[in-house]
């Protein structure tokens, strides 16, 4: 059952947080935050948007104890379905069959999923409950990216308690390995088409002088 909470990042600024932030320096600034409702709770165009140029996603959980994991679960941008305002979901599919995020997630369903885009730098937290649903076929072809070479086995369905990004510091610039090879390629053919025209020119008769 989820706790009740004054505002959406108590999800996250537990008391322990608040009186190191208030010893730290930082509280008056979230306070501030708290102030004007906290963190977003639903998923508006700006999330929508990047979550749909999203290949790529690390899933957190927890066993009943507390031992944490993180999982890394990919695909082809719009891998991320979102089925409402606060509900996203994606195809699980088939790998080492360790299931440990699936264990964690049948006695804790608190989770947390952080998504990176290193291209241009920036990365948004979400925190929220999960749950793993494995005997739906419908509902796993659904969100089935088409064309995609993976076996899906079940799907992941993940309810938002709220959602914050961070700023660009630190984060190094990375792009990936098909976006660098689609550049490069443009800029292969931009080249070979002055080439021509360079060509073409020198074969014009040269006005006089």
């Amino acid at each position: 059952m989820s706790e009740t909470r004054t505002y959406s990042s108590d999800v996250a600024f537990t008391p322990a947080v608040k009186t190191i932030q208030a010893r730290k320096g930082s509280r008056a600034a979230y306070a501030n935050v708290e102030q004007r409702g906290g963190w977003r709770t639903e998923i508006d165009e700006n999330l929508a948007g990047f979550l749909a140029e999203t290949n790529s996603l690390y899933l957190a959980t927890a066993s009943a104890d507390g031992q944490p994991y993180i999982q890394h679960r990919g695909g082809p941008k719009g891998f991320i379905k979102i089925l409402d305002s606060r509900t996203i979901a994606f195809a699980d599919y088939s790998g080492n069959r360790q299931y440990i995020t699936q264990g964690n997630l049948s006695e804790n369903p608190k989770a947390h999923i952080f998504v990176m885009d290193y291209a241009h730098r920036r990365r948004v937290k979400i925190w929220g409950e999960a749950r793993v649903v494995d005997d739906d076929p419908a509902l796993t072809q659904s969100l089935m990216p088409k064309g995609y070479k993976a076996r899906p086995e079940q799907v992941v369905l993940f309810t938002i308690s709220a959602w914050d990004t961070n700023c660009p510091q630190h984060i190094p610039q990375k792009s990936d390995a098909a976006d660098v090879a689609a550049a490069l390629a443009a800029r292969d053919a931009r080249i070979t088409e002055l080439e021509a025209e360079l060509a073409a020119l020198k074969g014009q008769p040269q006005p006089a002088a």
